[in-house]
């Protein structure tokens, strides 16, 4: 399953990451279980749409803090002690900004210098905003993500030996936008 997903989130990125979309048609394969009857609204269609492009997952927390440095120290603390990879996807905190973001020269043209949050299952850790995952979070509230996890079970078992260490771990269930963001 995981084989699946990441050649999925493959096609998905590559299929996102052109450097121009003038002249250019995104091509997807039919499926026949996936036809709409004519007699539906567009409101309808989109709304059908949107749960399509939306999966929910469960987002293991270790801690949460409005300093990115605090929780960044704490992410290779935990990398240290348990041996979870790190993926930072090529983000930084610009400090001129007061914002987590991709390099200026990232390869996406549309989030170079802007924030692109982790929108796949991975076991990584990783600094995100939390509203992101949590509707009613602040909007500048850093969390020090150690995973994203299709299964409850999965994330339950990470959440279990984070605790041991972490008193402020904790699980969200989270709907999150899958489909290209460009």
């Amino acid at each position: 399953m995981k084989i699946a997903l990441i050649f999925l989130s493959l096609f998905w990125l590559c299929a996102c990451n052109t450097k121009s979309h003038e002249n250019k048609k995104v091509i997807s394969p039919a499926n026949v279980h996936d036809t709409v009857p004519n007699v539906e609204t567009p409101i309808i269609m989109e709304s059908k749409a949107k749960e399509n492009e939306e999966s929910v997952y469960f987002v293991i927390i270790a801690d949460t803090c409005l300093n990115y440095f605090t929780l960044h120290k704490k992410m290779f603390e935990l990398h240290r002690n348990f041996n979870i990879p790190i993926d930072t996807m090529g983000r930084y905190f610009n400090k001129v900004k007061d914002l987590i973001v991709l390099p200026d020269n990232s390869e996406d043209e549309m989030y170079a210098g802007e924030y692109l949050p982790r929108r796949l299952p991975s076991s990584d850790l990783s600094l995100e905003y939390l509203k992101f995952y949590q509707s009613h979070a602040d909007n500048k509230t850093i969390a020090l993500v150690a995973g994203i996890y299709e299964s409850e079970k999965e994330a339950d078992s990470v959440l279990t030996v984070l605790q041991k260490v972490e008193k402020k771990v904790f699980r969200i269930k989270a709907k999150i936008y899958e489909d290209c963001i460009h």
